[in-house]
């Protein structure tokens, strides 16, 4: 059996061996590759507390922890996309609390409404703007 590495495992959950939960997918498969490590795990819950704790890219993407992106990056992403100015407009017309909240933060989360309905409102693409940064 290969080394346990959390990032490409594949778990039997709750006895169900016609899926596999695989790490590196984030989702089911149907079959296991050559050679793959797999546990078996009582539960889904049991399996996200421990890829939670181990691996959360492995979870699926609803259970995700929020993911922060560095404001300089939205900065030089949206001045990429030619968008800069208009974020500028959309932020300066905001309420003070929106306002502040982007003076004071050096990250703002992706999946943030507030700053999901003002990119879409300038034309943004969340996945381009709010992207991974890796």
């Amino acid at each position: 059996m290969p080394d346990y590495d959390p990032s490409n495992w594949f778990w039997v959950v709750a006895g169900n061996e016609s899926r596999f939960w695989s790490s590196s997918t984030g989702a089911y498969v149907d079959a296991l590759p050559e050679g793959a490590g797999v546990t078996r795990i009582a539960s889904e819950d049991e399996l996200w507390d421990v890829l939670r704790a181990q691996f959360p890219d492995g979870l699926p993407q609803q259970l995700k922890p929020a993911r922060l992106v560095p404001k300089r990056v939205i900065i030089d992403r949206l001045q990429a996309a030619g968008l800069l100015e208009a974020a500028k407009t959309e932020i300066d017309s905001a309420d003070l609390y929106t306002q502040e909240r982007w003076n004071a933060r050096t990250d703002i989360y992706a999946n943030d409404p507030t700053a999901l309905q003002m990119l879409q409102s300038i034309g943004g693409d969340p996945a381009t703007i709010f992207g991974p940064t890796e």
